[in-house]
């Protein structure tokens, strides 16, 4: 049964790279919904993923010119999720109305399907404003990542600069030289922007040496984030985009983009395996976070100076009305 967050509900959700969908259809979860995503020459189309007849999966079945066809008793679906065809039914009786798939918004964007569950507030998806048009970037995908943690939890970490020093220690960060200068947050047409944040990094491009890092932290929207990071006295920088499917309020996926105006003929397993190790280093704290759902409530933990993004995060959240995944 679905949640109805007021909000996450009219938000376009990723659930699948482009490149994972071929022809069979597949299943997925948003906000605790079973859904069926598949390809027509149509498009790309996502119902609820149920049959009306007797309750099987539509994603157990398959795409036969264009339609759906359940697993169980053949019905047959069109692309707008009417029921074309009842085989064990006369042909000339009438097909009854009430025979038809429920179905959701679907677009494909950023080399990514999105599913929307209620009334889109954008006709398609985007990340971040203004950012992943560049053609002269290199663009590599990360994931999915599968996560048993609420959806704000896994935004709030990538959000928590003072984590790096400690949990990615040696990779992004040194505890030798953990504090944190005192930035702001600033908001502006509901995208909350960090200033500059500065972090020693022992070696991050594999110089075999030490450099500070500068980070500028963003959230688009309640379950997309990112971050641009530059080294001092270059102006080498790339940009990592999260973008978190809530599937249930405890189950999440994570799908991350990174780009780069630099060593564009570095093989993307590079920058790949390199996130993957991060990730499960980030995937052993935040599944063990209580309490498991966000709190808003400011007064329920202790923050500091350097939790600032976190701060903002958690009031946009409930200034805006996020219930899933929140306490």
């Amino acid at each position: 049964m679905i949640i109805q967050d007021p909000v996450l509900i009219h938000q376009w959700h990723p659930v699948l790279l482009s490149s994972d969908l071929n022809s069979q259809p597949m299943s997925v979860q948003v906000l605790g919904e079973p859904v069926v995503v598949f390809r027509t020459t149509y498009g790309i189309h996502a119902f609820k993923d149920l049959c009306i007849h007797r309750g099987v999966p539509l994603s157990l079945g398959k795409v036969v010119e264009n339609e759906l066809v359940c697993a169980y008793h053949g019905w047959t679906y069109d692309h707008c999720g009417k029921c074309s065809r009842i085989p064990s039914m006369p042909k000339e009786q009438t097909i009854p109305p009430k025979a038809r798939a429920q179905a959701y918004a679907c677009r494909e964007a950023y080399g990514l399907v999105w599913v929307c569950m209620g009334e889109p507030i954008q006709e398609f998806p985007e990340i971040a404003p203004g950012k992943l048009k560049n053609p002269q970037y290199t663009k590599v995908y990360m994931g999915p990542y599968k996560v048993n943690a609420a959806g704000p939890r896994v935004i709030e970490n990538f959000l928590d600069v003072s984590h790096l020093m400690y949990v990615h220690e040696g990779l992004l960060g040194d505890s030798q030289f953990p504090e944190i200068n005192n930035y702001q947050v600033h908001e502006s047409e509901g995208v909350l922007t960090s200033e500059k944040i500065e972090v020693y990094q022992p070696d991050p491009d594999g110089r075999g040496y030490g450099v500070v890092s500068h980070y500028v932290y963003e959230v688009y929207k309640p379950l997309c984030a990112g971050f641009t990071k530059k080294i001092d006295n270059s102006d080498d920088f790339f940009e990592l985009f999260l973008i978190v499917l809530p599937e249930t309020e405890h189950k999440s996926t994570a799908f991350m983009i990174m780009e780069r105006n630099y060593a564009p003929d570095e093989p993307d397993k590079v920058f790949i395996d390199f996130q993957d190790k991060l990730l499960e280093q980030d995937r052993v704290i935040v599944e063990n976070q209580k309490p498991e759902l966000l709190p808003l409530d400011l007064q329920a933990e202790l923050h500091l100076k350097c939790d600032r993004m976190s701060i903002a995060y958690r009031r946009m959240l409930k200034k805006i009305g996020v219930t899933f995944g929140t306490a």
